[in-house]
């Protein structure tokens, strides 16, 4: 059977259209600010990033009544709006179906470890009402006839709680939010760039940000400079997509990691990232996981003679070891370092990883089936392992070219890269292995608080997911967070109107550490900082990090930002002035990973999650047909180290590093209504009495 979607459907859940933002209104006030008249805007809230998960935080708490203005450098068009992979997921819940309930879901999220149990729940509990509530603003998400969601499974996720509207989830997901935001009356100004966190100065947290702002760009105010002015701040900038030359991320995603660590704030789990292969940043970004690689095409690389290399046929023993190891990356996308051993999925990242090296291209060929190993049969559905052989089954997708597998299997993945000018019915795919996620961030509780006071932090710049998540999950903690945040501020009454303190100080300290960054005469161009940042972060620290090589890339980036310190950027003109304050942040960031890092790895860590720690000493060895890898023997992972978090925080110029032991849920703990229902009429529930820091630790 063929499934036979509508041309019209197709279209509708490819081309999402973004809800037109009205104009937003000049500032009525102004501030002087060394020699500079600025304009002020004031809010009881700011949340920077116009994204899935600020989005959610900004409507749910202008429904409780507060007072909140949504920051975007662009306007949709950062990682939720743009990009994804075969199936975007969320989670929820399936508390009949093989077992699941909410405690089951907090055992798989957290099941990589360094990740906080409570956290996890958290996640999982609220994951039906994150659903529910998008489902009641329109989002499409797919049922049976009974009303059922149809579910499926994917990384890390051996239950199947994932959901889909295809490949576009996560756009319509800011769609929906964005028109909900707009039909209350929510101000977003786009095309602005948030430069500093405003700090009091006297311990009592957060007064706004210093933002640059091209609609404010004039004579007298050329670097188009804008004050904030709120008591609450809200990172939802996503992650720092920008750190790696080899990206999935959609070009100018730089985060909130920068931003945080010059203000003080704590940063977990910085060395645990997301790695998997997709098309390169340079055409149109998308992981290829899903039913891409479920319809088990063609992989080849091509030399600079143009001469083609079947050379996943070198790494596996047969050919049916070697087709459902490339379907096994539709649900095991990810890099995982033990997925190297016994020849599991991840040793097809590891050969893509080793042709890059080389100088050759790879690409993925939909008219062809995997070529046959050597001395084998040649590939056969009737000759796959079983696992795969019952998913193609039951998918119905017995048609013999892969390209009328994916058809039938999901035909808004053809669609999707049609969209964008590239046809794989008609051509190969060249792709890579890309960075993808960073899965540390900065530092929040249960409530989402940072270590500064008034400061939350949501979505993909929290650093809540551990070393591994399942597919879809890091979603559905935005939406939750998004919630959780939205629900801590109102209750804190913080929020309910615009704010009136004097931010003179803060404004004028943030002016001057943003002047001092440009410096027209320095050797350092913006183009110059990424070339020397990404080339580092792709080349020492992706999937593979040599011990010695990662302590030589720290010495390298603590020079860069050194010399930064000194020297500043040169902005080529007035409008990349913003530019060269992300860079100069970003490149901050990538210190703060690589002294994680190094110090991870100089306390004995091993091999988890995302990256490979490749060590002659190692225990751990993947193997080919053609006999072992010893340039790539790597540590084992160590059990201590899952219970512990490395925190970083940036003081007095040093970078001050420190480990936690995770947090901890009692899943034996049982509510009671009477004696639990005062805590929640109270307002007790949150934790309003504690400091932020005493929360989070």
């Amino acid at each position: 059977m063929t499934i036979d979607v509508p041309q019209s459907i197709l279209d509708a859940l490819t081309d999402v259209e973004m809800p037109r933002l009205p104009s937003d209104r000049t500032a009525s006030e102004q501030i002087e600010v060394d020699g500079r008249t600025l304009p002020l805007y004031r809010s009881g809230c700011v949340v920077v990033g116009s994204g899935a998960a600020g989005l959610r935080t900004a409507v749910e708490l202008r429904r409780r009544g507060g007072e909140v203005l949504v920051l975007s450098q662009s306007a949709f068009g950062g990682t939720s709006a743009c990009s994804g992979s075969d199936k975007q997921t969320l989670h929820m819940a399936n508390t009949a179906d093989r077992g699941d309930n909410y405690k089951a879901m907090a055992r798989a999220i957290r099941a990589g470890g360094a990740m906080d149990e409570d956290t996890a729940y958290v996640e999982a509990v609220g994951s039906s009402r994150a659903m529910a509530s998008l489902q009641f603003l329109g989002l499409p998400l797919p049922q049976d006839a009974l009303g059922g969601t149809l579910r499926y499974q994917t990384d890390h996720d051996e239950v199947g709680r994932a959901t889909s509207c295809g490949p576009r989830t996560s756009r319509l997901m800011v769609k929906v939010l964005a028109e909900e935001a707009l039909r209350l009356g929510i101000p977003i100004h786009n095309q602005t760039t948030v430069a500093r966190i405003l700090t009091d100065g006297n311990g009592a947290g957060v007064c706004g940000v210093l933002a640059f702002r091209s609609k404010d760009r004039n004579p007298g105010n050329p670097l188009g400079l804008a004050v904030y002015q709120a008591p609450v701040v809200v990172l939802a900038a996503g992650g720092p997509g920008e750190l790696y030359r080899d990206s999935v991320y959609p070009n100018g995603c730089f985060g909130s990691l920068g931003l945080a660590l010059e203000a003080g704030i704590d940063l977990v789990n910085l060395t645990e990232s997301q790695f998997g292969i997709g098309t390169r940043r340079e055409g149109f970004p998308w992981n290829l996981s899903g039913t891409y690689v479920q319809a088990m095409p063609h992989i080849y690389s091509v030399d600079a003679k143009g001469v083609e290399h079947p050379f996943l046929t070198q790494y596996y023993r047969s050919t049916q070891e070697l087709a459902s190891n490339i379907f096994r990356k539709g649900y095991q996308w990810p890099f995982h370092s033990t997925r190297m051993l016994d020849f599991g999925s991840s040793l097809v990242d590891l050969a893509i990883y080793r042709e890059g090296e080389a100088g050759r291209r790879v690409f993925m060929d939909f008219n062809r089936n995997p070529l046959a190993v050597p001395g084998d049969a040649a590939f056969s559905l009737h000759r796959l392992d079983d696992d795969v052989r019952s998913y193609l089954g039951t998918a119905g997708a017995n048609q013999s070219l892969p390209i009328d597998r994916l058809r039938h299997m999901n035909p808004l993945a053809i669609e999707l890269y049609r969209r964008y000018k590239v046809d794989i019915v008609a051509a190969p795919l060249e792709f890579a292995v890309n960075n993808q996620h960073m899965n540390g961030g900065i530092a929040v509780d249960t409530w989402g608080r940072s270590s500064l006071a008034n400061c939350y932090a949501v979505g993909e710049a929290a650093g809540t997911h551990g070393v591994t998540r399942p597919g879809g999950a890091a979603l559905n903690a935005g939406q939750v967070f998004g919630t959780r945040v939205a629900e801590h501020i109102a209750a804190s009454g913080k929020a309910k109107a615009p704010f009136a303190a004097d931010v003179g100080t803060a404004s004028l300290h943030a002016v001057a550490q943003v002047v001092a960054i440009l410096q027209p005469e320095s050797r350092w161009t913006v183009k110059s900082v990424r070339a020397d940042v990404q080339a580092r972060m792709s080349d020492k620290v992706g999937i593979l990090c040599h011990v010695d090589a990662v302590t030589q890339a720290l010495g390298d980036a603590q020079a860069l930002n050194a010399d930064l310190r000194a020297t500043g950027i040169a902005p080529g003109r007035a409008s990349e002035a913003a530019r060269a304050v992300q860079w100069q942040q970003m490149a901050l960031a990538s210190e703060a990973v690589l002294v994680a890092l190094d110090h991870y790895i100089q306390n004995g860590g091993g091999s988890r999650g995302a990256r490979a720690i490749c060590d002659p000493d190692g225990a751990c060895l993947p193997m080919t047909k053609g006999g072992p890898l010893e340039a790539y023997r790597f540590r084992k992972d160590r059990a201590e180290h899952r219970e512990e978090q490395i925190i970083v925080r940036l003081q007095d110029g040093r970078f001050h590093v420190s480990t936690r032991t995770n947090r901890s849920f009692d899943e034996n703990g049982k509510c009671f209504f009477e004696r639990d229902w005062p805590t929640w009429l109270t307002g007790g529930i949150y934790d309003l009495a504690h400091s932020v820091e005493e929360a989070a630790c």
